[in-house]
């Protein structure tokens, strides 16, 4: 008996969004030329916070939380927005975007350390090689090619470590998250997870001029922001779950390998970023080292 194709829109939406968060990183990039790291974060997910509470609301999937639930999804929010955030932002200040959307592409592995230190989980002699080939991967990447240099910190700016820690935190999250997301569908989740987020970044905004410093804010720099916040905090997660819904998690989590790839092309074409050869060597050994990781013989 044959098979039945699988539909093809919910691939399109993986991609889509893998495509808009490899972006993401270069828009910031823009954004940062322009003004403090926490006036990005801040209008990035309040624009995001209203595209997905329309999405959440228009699907009839709001509810407000339980009271038992606002302490956790606090705390989600301030790690997975005001911390990742604060991490990343500051870090792009000394470091290139495609730097960082390659060491954000170890989330994976930091994901499965947690398991296993953690959950109990095990991990099979393949996959902790794979954990080696990844570190490996990084400190490529982040020695530009002289990983001997990194033994004495050398070349290592204070954003290539701001960046590099935005990976464990993220997968905290990640972990952390997976109590909530059996109680509320993944869209409305992450919708109060923004929320929280956004109410833990709104001290930081006096303390950068408040949004005053936006008025002197260029196209390009508008451009950036709009998009940060409809693409990257909006509709990026739309389509991320909507996906999941639709297609194997293995199949959508594949397509995160074309998160640096987009950062790459983009980072070149807007920011003159030149992709060295060690770049790309030590980013091909973190992808290996994550497919490794991630990758169930079962199949």
């Amino acid at each position: 008996m044959s098979v039945p194709p699988r539909p093809l829109l919910p691939y399109v939406k993986a991609a889509l969004a893998v495509a808009v968060w490899g972006a993401s990183f270069v828009a910031t990039k823009v954004a940062l030329a322009e003004l403090p790291p926490m006036t990005i974060v801040w209008v990035r997910f309040a624009v995001g916070l209203l595209v997905l509470g329309g999405f959440v609301v228009a699907r009839g999937e709001f509810r407000l939380p339980e009271v038992r639930d606002l302490a956790y999804l606090a705390m989600l929010g301030f790690l997975g927005i005001t911390v990742h955030q604060w991490l990343q932002v500051h870090g792009m200040q000394t470091t290139e975007a495609t730097t960082t959307a390659w060491i954000v592409t170890t989330i994976p592995v930091f994901i499965a350390v947690l398991g296993v230190l953690f959950l109990g989980e095990r991990l099979t002699l393949f996959q902790s090689l794979g954990i080696l080939v990844a570190a490996l991967g990084v400190m490529v990447v982040l020695g530009r090619g002289d990983v001997r240099s990194l033994a004495w910190g050398a070349g290592l700016s204070v954003g290539d470590m701001l960046v590099f820690l935005s990976a464990p935190n993220w997968a905290v999250f990640s972990v952390l998250s997976r109590r909530e997301l059996q109680r509320h569908p993944p869209a409305r989740m992450m919708f109060m997870v923004m929320f929280f987020g956004l109410l833990f970044t709104t001290p930081w905004l006096p303390a950068e001029g408040g949004l005053a410093v936006l008025f002197r804010v260029s196209a390009p720099g508008w451009v950036s922001l709009a998009f940060l916040g409809v693409f990257c905090s909006g509709l990026a997660y739309v389509f991320w779950y909507d996906a999941l819904r639709a297609m194997p998690a293995y199949h959508a989590g594949s397509m995160i390998y074309l998160e640096p790839l987009v950062a790459a092309a983009v980072a070149g074409v807007v920011l003159g970023e030149s992709l060295t050869l060690a770049a790309l060597g030590g980013g091909l050994l973190i992808v290996t080292g994550v497919w490794m990781v991630t990758f169930d013989w079962r199949r």
